[in-house]
């Protein structure tokens, strides 16, 4: 027996989700405009009075909200808020939300519904790194006016990101240099084929004057004044690190640097494989229930 969702909100990405979905199981939206959809077994509602039925899944966005309060909802013209929501969830039904905050688990919790990070997942968090990746690839390409071939990298974290990173640059022949704390993250970059550096040392060394392109990945800030006066001022610099960032952007700017802070990629280059990841991720939480 098919389930009924409910897709809540979001950018391209649930749009692609809500069409996934709609393949097997009765789908139906709000908090989006009709012209996003081109399948016709969704059913767009105007808002949350004319939603058709309750739902056994409602599925929010990535973020859910970013005031706590309202739904992200940057294909709507109107505006939805969460606690109008919380009457359309059956009983036993689940809230799958990405990065939900505790203002929007508060919103839902207190009626007894179960809310469900699905960004928490380590199969979803893994895809949507090697995502994040190509996008900055595809920034790089688009701003140097040098191959990637040969390009010395400099890349700070070594996370699921930086990995990814790694396995798609080697293939382009890059020398990529890991800048890292821990000892084991070093080892692992070694492994990976990559030259080194202490996070510490960076600002000793000619690594940071010597980077052609320069990747963050660290979500806290590694890249201060006094490490950015040491980048060439040819050098790209490109921090992936979700909010506050890992690099200084103002001191950035007034050295005359070329620093883009490149945030919510998968959204943005890759949304329709973003949104099949994300409801690949909730049909695995599914199933996983039933064993």
């Amino acid at each position: 027996m098919s389930k009924k969702y409910i897709i809540a909100g979001g950018d391209m990405r649930f749009s692609a989700l809500a069409e996934e979905l709609a393949e097997n199981e009765r789908v139906c939206t709000v908090g989006f405009d009709k012209n996003v959809f081109s399948s016709d077994k969704i059913t767009v509602s105007e808002n949350v009075m004319s939603l058709p039925y309750r739902a056994d899944c409602l599925v929010l966005p990535l973020p859910a909200s970013s005031d706590g309060i309202t739904l992200n909802t940057p294909f709507y013209s109107g505006t939805v808020s969460l606690s109008e929501l919380t009457g359309c969830v059956n009983r036993d039904g689940i809230v799958f939300g990405g990065r939900i905050s505790p203002a929007v688990r508060d919103i839902f919790s207190p009626k007894g519904i179960e809310v469900v990070d699905y960004f928490e997942r380590e199969e979803l968090t893994v895809l949507n790194a090697l995502a994040t990746a190509e996008g900055a690839l595809q920034i790089a390409l688009e701003e140097q006016p040098v191959m990637i071939s040969g390009s010395r990298i400099l890349i700070t974290g070594m996370g699921r990101i930086a990995k990814s990173l790694i396995r798609i640059l080697n293939g382009f022949g890059a020398d990529i240099t890991i800048a890292a704390r821990k000892c084991s993250d070093l080892a692992w970059a070694e492994v990976f084929g990559c030259n080194t550096a202490e996070m510490s040392e960076l600002e000793g060394s000619d690594t940071l004057k010597n980077a052609d392109i320069i990747f963050n990945t660290v979500p806290h800030t590694v890249l201060t004044e006094q490490l950015l006066k040491k980048c060439s001022k040819k050098c790209l610099i490109i921090d992936l690190a979700s909010k506050p960032g890992g690099m200084d952007m103002e001191a950035a700017g007034r050295l005359g640097l070329r620093a883009i802070w490149a945030l919510s990629l998968p959204g943005k280059t890759a949304p329709v494989s973003s949104g099949r990841m994300i409801a690949r991720t909730i049909e695995n939480i599914l199933h996983e229930r039933k064993k």
